[in-house]
């Protein structure tokens, strides 16, 4: 069978918890990932406590081939994301040298104050990962990605890491939509399902000014199979609609 890679988003941060930010970095990851044939299995919201990080970071990495993290990474008191990765590896958080010297040239020594140095401290053995956008890197320890929240300085660090990561085939993904009412087709609907296991169906019913009606969206590795499916699910929807 094609091997499946699997990854987790961890999104650290009580203002997105508290709904002063809203999270723009998981539909960019599902896609990108998507993309090089790694399916992003689970994403995680956590707060800005050490235990909730430390745990969350400790189970996940235990569970993916990949985990993501996004946000705390900054140079104020609420960025901790460094030190919790640090003790979910049991190592210390060390100033990485080549960190130090990109922020220096960035910065220069007079403004290299010491919130902006916490940002060039890593957890020991983790590799960085550039951001040409605000100089302080992201890094990796083993199979864990540590990234900026800000959304533009994250997809600036995926697009170096993206090309070291090793995934499957790429999910391809077929949408139908239809006046049909999901009360009516959800029987119809599950018998498909259980003939194409391989592919994932979902069912979105949505209403707006043109009227409601139901969205159909199928994702599978397998071509054939998807655009078989996708003729059912069609067939299905034309009974109803």
């Amino acid at each position: 069978m094609e091997r499946v890679y699997r990854a987790c988003l961890v999104i650290i941060g009580n203002e997105i918890l508290s709904g002063s930010t809203q999270d723009a970095n998981l539909a960019f990851l599902g896609e990108q990932l998507n993309e090089i044939g790694i399916c992003l299995d689970e994403a995680r919201v956590v707060p800005d406590i050490p235990e909730r990080i430390i745990q969350t970071v400790n189970e996940v990495r235990a569970n993916f081939d990949y985990v993501f993290t996004t946000g705390g990474i900054g140079p104020t008191h609420d960025d901790i994301t460094s030190q919790c990765v640090a003790d979910a590896f049991g190592v210390p958080l060390l100033l990485h040298p080549d960190a130090y010297k990109a922020m220096v040239d960035f910065y220069g020594e007079e403004k290299l104050n010491e919130a902006r140095l916490r940002m060039a401290h890593v957890p020991e053995g983790a590799i960085l990962v550039e951001n040409d956008i605000s100089i302080a890197p992201g890094y990796q320890i083993e199979n864990v990605f540590v990234m900026a929240g800000v959304p533009k300085i994250m997809q600036s660090m995926f697009s170096k890491l993206a090309p070291t990561l090793v995934g499957g085939k790429p999910v391809l993904s077929k949408t139908v939509s239809s006046e049909a009412k999901e009360g009516d087709i959800a029987d119809g609907l599950g018998n498909i399902q259980r003939e194409f296991s391989d592919v994932d169906i979902g069912s979105y019913p949505f209403m707006g000014r043109g009227g409601t009606g139901v969205r159909i969206v199928m994702r599978s590795t397998n071509e054939m199979n998807l655009e078989q499916c996708s003729l059912k699910v069609l067939q299905l929807l034309e009974e109803f609609s």
